[in-house]
């Protein structure tokens, strides 16, 4: 199952602007910065999101062809995602590097870099977004060289979508197991040794797994070293569905606090389908609540937009390879919120 963006590049942090209009500012701020944001739906709302927004961000670039286009309320809609923190899916390329350029861009706006690592072997179990480093070694290697170039700076981490789940619904073949639950305690280890780093391990979503089934591969995973776990990533489920299934694991699992995706869950999972397949670039789908720490229950961190809205599950309904931005789509997303 595709989860984020692979191989994106953070390319500066500059200003975007077409005539009148500034998309983001040059500072790259998140949109809490003085009284209250515009939310989702154009409307005002009392959140905060301390994190970094990339100002060169596929969204931000779409926004600014609109307008430079004269197509002024599909800038608008679009704005609704380039205005907002997002996650950075970190590539395997040069990690150390490109964690570097982001963690800095953010430390200099006195905000946080928020960062999914997705490149644990055998990722994805074959499936769009099949892959991940070629062995143990490699992905050691990787996850060192992203903590180096985390450093001191703050950073919010989400680590492996789907790479506890895969163990669990037997799609990981039984001969990876062990390693896999080494290296992800590993990967929590080592992050931690960076002192402003938090870390979420992945741990699924209301419609995927009970919490029965997830306590025991979670604490093999090194769940008692993180700061958390991450829910519904990539997934649509409702805010309060998400609540209650991360609260009932929760209390599996020492009283961990959590956080939650709510990039595309505006309007909850899609059910026209095969359900093997309504995961995958869904029709119908809106953008969920904007990112913010401000919460509905004491257990939850944040809600965050870990999945970048606006780009593709895969090659399904249409849509480009998994991680491709798709400007349809992401029209589609913002005009649907309510």
């Amino acid at each position: 199952m595709y989860f984020g963006h692979m191989g994106g590049r953070f390319r500066g942090v500059l200003a975007i602007t077409t005539g009148a209009a500034t998309v983001l500012s040059l500072a790259g701020c998140s949109a809490d910065d003085g009284g209250d944001p515009p939310s989702a739906d154009g409307g005002k709302r009392a959140a905060r999101a301390p994190y970094w927004v990339n100002p060169d961000g596929s969204a931000a670039r779409q926004a600014a062809d609109y307008r430079a286009a004269g197509e002024s309320r599909n800038a608008e809609l679009i704005e609704r995602i380039a205005q907002r923190p997002v996650a950075e899916w970190i590539g395997p390329g040069d990690p150390e590097a490109e964690t570097r350029r982001l963690t800095d861009a953010a430390a200099a706006v006195d905000r946080e870099a928020l960062l999914v690592l997705y490149n644990i072997p055998h990722r994805d179990c074959g499936q769009f977004s099949r892959g991940g480093a070629p062995d143990g070694d490699a992905y050691r290697a990787w996850v060192d060289h992203v903590a180096r170039g985390i450093g001191d700076r703050r950073a919010t981490v989400i680590l492996e979508p789907d790479a506890v789940l895969h163990l669990v619904d037997s799609c990981t073949p039984p001969e990876f197991h062990d390693e896999r639950y080494a290296l992800l305690s590993g990967a929590i280890a080592r992050l931690k040794q960076q002192p402003h780093t938090t870390v979420y391990l992945d741990a699924g979503n209301a419609g995927w797994s009970q919490p029965d089934a997830l306590h025991e591969p979670l604490r093999r995973a090194g769940i008692e070293r993180a700061d958390g776990f991450a829910v519904n990533v990539s997934n649509f489920y409702p805010t309060d569905a998400s609540i209650a299934f991360g609260k009932a694991l929760s209390s599996k699992v020492g009283g961990k606090h959590f956080v939650i995706d709510t990039s595309r869950n505006g309007n909850g999972p899609y059910t026209g389908a095969d359900p093997s397949e309504n995961w995958c670039n869904p029709p119908g789908r809106a953008l969920g609540e904007p990112p913010t720490t401000r919460t509905a229950d004491a257990l939850v961190d944040a809600y965050l937009w870990i999945k970048r809205p606006g780009e593709s599950d895969g090659d399904c309904r249409g849509g480009p390879p998994a991680g491709g931005w798709w400007p349809r789509y992401a029209l589609e997303l913002a005009r649907n919120v309510k």
